[in-house]
């Protein structure tokens, strides 16, 4: 069975998407830490970020730094954070956070609750400086 991500890349499962190529997929985390709190993955479902290939390692790493400029541009933060904790779904994927503090990275404070207009709206904010 594919991961939640895959199916939100194959356009199963609807996403707020931010960014596409055609390896990597960024979207907003429907459960997130901040406004603007963002996921980038591999197209190819690995599970642990490092089974990845040098090559796709990489260029994930490259796809997520064009994402968290973007985010850095459309909503106010010091810093985007990026984080990779791996376990709570079986697809790699970077957390990107925009960050007043250090503070703001905690995955055990508690998460936002948006509306689906809220989303859009932050979406087109990244989306528009990308």
């Amino acid at each position: 069975m594919a991961s939640i991500f895959s199916r939100i890349v194959a356009g199963e499962i609807p996403s707020y998407k931010i960014a596409e190529d055609e390896n990597y997929y960024a979207f907003l985390d429907i459960s997130p830490l901040q406004k603007g709190h963002t996921l980038c993955i591999p197209k190819r479902e690995v599970d642990y970020i490092f089974d990845l290939t040098d090559e796709e390692l990489a260029g994930l790493q490259v796809f997520a730094k064009k994402v968290a400029i973007a985010i850095k541009k459309a909503i106010p933060c010091v810093k985007v954070g990026q984080c990779v904790l791996g376990l709570e779904v079986p697809h790699a994927h970077i957390h990107l956070v925009p960050m007043q503090s250090e503070a703001d990275m905690r995955f055990t404070n508690p998460h936002l609750e948006l509306t689906p207009e809220e989303f859009v709206e932050i979406a087109e904010k990244i989306k528009k400086e990308l």
